[in-house]
């Protein structure tokens, strides 16, 4: 049976969040999260796939792929204050448990809505996103540069980041089967990165992001202290984030399956279908859906 992929809004705080849903609300849900500089987009194979077994809800951020873009001057550009988005479209959507799937950016804004309300996180599904600084890959002394100086000249050395070859080689870099990889994907990403103003939010994303990492040992503890269970499908060849910060995940929580894949950070481009596979047994194991 083919589940269609429905495309919705709702207005949050007075911006337009779009998101895409597939299967039955009275299914297990699991909310997709997206990474920089993506969107909703880059779950476009993953969400019919896992849709016969959950109801999938994966949101756009503000700033990002559908959803509305309020300049930097309207609307606080935070991860703290996009975890809290994310919170009201569930809580609008009446999705009271969920797996979270997190990618890149979507740790932090996963980690942070775990820590305020533990009880609602069935488990996590980790696509090379982490929490902990041996982790960042080489792209982040660019955004170390910045913390410690956001400076006109390490502005524009970040700003290289949302360029059209950066955005490529994210999704080109360390892939084990080039013909399968669409251009689709990073040339939606650019559209959307090339908007005016938008570069000024990856600005202000960027240099939030050292909060990021200033919570790292309270993501950590709250691994340790509730156990969630932790799929981890990571792209072994990924540029951006170790696989030191794969394996982190399998020694503060035991309940722990850690797969290492053939891919590079957009490793859903190669391995969707494995991917769902890994999610639907391992949950099976886990809770029997």
């Amino acid at each position: 049976m083919v589940h269609p992929v429905m495309y919705k809004g709702l207005r949050v705080e007075n911006v337009d969040i779009f998101y895409r849903e597939a299967g039955h609300p009275s299914q297990p849900a699991i909310v997709l999260l997206h990474g920089f500089p993506s969107s909703s987009h880059m779950f476009r194979e993953l969400i019919p796939l896992l849709a016969d077994r959950y109801h999938v809800i994966a949101p756009d951020y503000p700033g990002y792929g559908n959803s509305g873009m309020p300049g930097v001057n309207e609307f606080l550009y935070t991860f703290e204050h996009i975890s809290r988005i994310v919170e009201q479209l569930l809580d609008r959507l009446q999705v009271s448990k969920c797996i979270l799937y997190c990618h890149g950016y979507g740790g932090p804004v996963g980690f942070r809505m775990a820590v305020r309300a533990p009880s609602r996180i069935l488990g996590f599904v980790i696509q090379n996103a982490v929490v902990n600084v041996e982790g960042l890959g080489r792209p982040f002394d660019v955004f170390k540069k910045l913390w410690a100086d956001p400076s006109p000249k390490n502005q524009a050395e970040f700003a290289a980041l949302t360029s059209f070859d950066f955005t490529k080689k994210q999704y080109v870099t360390g892939v084990c089967n080039p013909l399968i990889v669409s251009p689709d994907g990073y040339s939606m990403d650019q559209f959307f990165l090339d908007r005016h103003g938008n570069k000024q939010i990856q600005l202000a994303l960027g240099y939030d992001y050292r909060t990021n990492v200033q919570e790292y040992p309270r993501w950590q503890q709250y691994l340790r202290d509730h156990q969630p269970p932790v799929l981890v499908a990571w792209g072994r060849n990924d540029f951006i984030f170790t696989l030191e910060g794969a394996a982190f995940y399998g020694k503060a929580d035991p309940h722990v399956e850690t797969h290492l894949l053939c891919g590079g950070h957009f490793m859903l481009e190669e391995k969707s279908g494995t991917v769902a596979q890994l999610i639907k047994t391992f949950y099976y194991r886990v809770y029997g859906f």
